[in-house]
């Protein structure tokens, strides 16, 4: 239902028929705390309502840029189901907050529902139903600025469908509905997206290495990328404070001038996959980066800075179907 192609009004008939034979159940105003374990670790999350607000406000803050394709695509299915489908991704620095110690006493109890998802992760929801503590999570995180970790295209489109729809401060319109993590949860995962050229020249002057594993190793509290062209491994260092960034400012941009990186850029989070690539002739060279240092990512964003297309990756995402939020004008949080 979330991809539905063009046939928007089939989406829309489709969730109409859930509710109609009770597929869907609706619930009272709530939040919901959310776990997921995975690869022997386990992240814990905020379920709720976020209030829109444009960038200009400072409290929502972007690290990616977008493309019109995809939120032509998703205003068009919002404009027909009038729903939230799919959570937005958000993060906050939740220090001194004492959220963490309230998800923790929820968490205790015995969860609603658990479910296994994709790639074998396990998953458990509770619901929050009391406004009390809806009343300490608001007043917490009420002055918080949130970074958008996934859903960038998703933000913007639901910015657009308030703006069109209208409605009041408190209208139901004027939310999204968000899936909140702490950027100090140990279970918080980001990895790296690396780059292949499909054209460009040799990039030289950097430390040699003798494998993957090598390069891959020395790329680790630093700001660097690593490359490979021609069966030779380097790593290239880089002045600023993100490697990510600092390789498109420094050397991409530089190799392709004025044309756009996305014709001459393929992805992988497999390094191992962009070698073979650039052996198979795909691609002319690599460029490898460890993850991204969240930290630094969050204070760029506060800056009014943004990243490369696929700068982060966060693994591993929330599914979609555990709850969804209706949008209509009239209905007030």
């Amino acid at each position: 239902m979330t991809r539905p192609g063009h046939d928007y009004a089939g989406a829309a008939t489709t969730f109409e028929r859930w509710l109609d034979d009770r597929i869907l159940e609706p619930e009272s105003r709530s939040m919901y705390v959310h776990e997921v374990e995975f690869d022997s670790r386990m992240r814990r999350d905020l379920i709720a309502s976020l209030r829109l607000q444009p960038y200009s406000d400072g409290v929502v803050l972007p690290h990616e840029r977008t493309h019109a394709g995809p939120k032509e695509d998703r205003l068009a299915l919002l404009r027909a189901i009038r729903a939230s489908l799919e959570r937005l991704w958000f993060l906050y620095e939740g220090a001194g907050t004492g959220v963490r110690q309230v998800l923790e006493k929820v968490a205790s109890r015995t969860p609603a529902v658990r479910f296994t998802g994709p790639e074998g992760t396990a998953h458990r929801l509770w619901v929050i139903s009391d406004p009390a503590i809806h009343a300490e999570i608001h007043e917490a995180l009420a002055s918080l600025p949130v970074l958008i970790a996934d859903g960038h295209h998703r933000y913007e489109t639901a910015l657009a469908y308030a703006d069109e729809v209208g409605g009041g401060p408190a209208a139901a319109s004027r939310f999204t509905l968000a899936l909140l993590t702490d950027l100090a949860d140990p279970g918080l995962v980001v990895l790296p997206t690396h780059r292949v050229m499909k054209t460009g020249i040799a990039v030289t002057g950097g430390e040699p290495k003798a494998s993957l594993e090598e390069t891959l190793a020395a790329l680790r509290g630093r700001v660097a990328a690593g490359a490979y062209r021609n069966g030779d491994f380097q790593v290239l260092p880089l002045e600023g404070e993100l490697a990510i960034l600092e390789l498109h400012e420094q050397v991409i941009d530089n190799l392709l001038g004025k044309r756009n990186p996305e014709e001459f850029l393929l992805y992988t989070r497999d390094p191992r996959e962009a070698v073979r690539w650039v052996d198979e002739g795909a691609g002319t060279a690599d460029f490898f980066l460890d993850a991204p240092d969240l930290r630094q990512v969050l204070k760029l964003a506060r800056e009014g800075k943004t990243l490369p297309q696929k700068a982060t990756y966060f693994h591993p995402k929330p599914p979609s179907g555990m709850v969804f939020d209706r949008l209509e004008r009239d209905r007030r949080l």
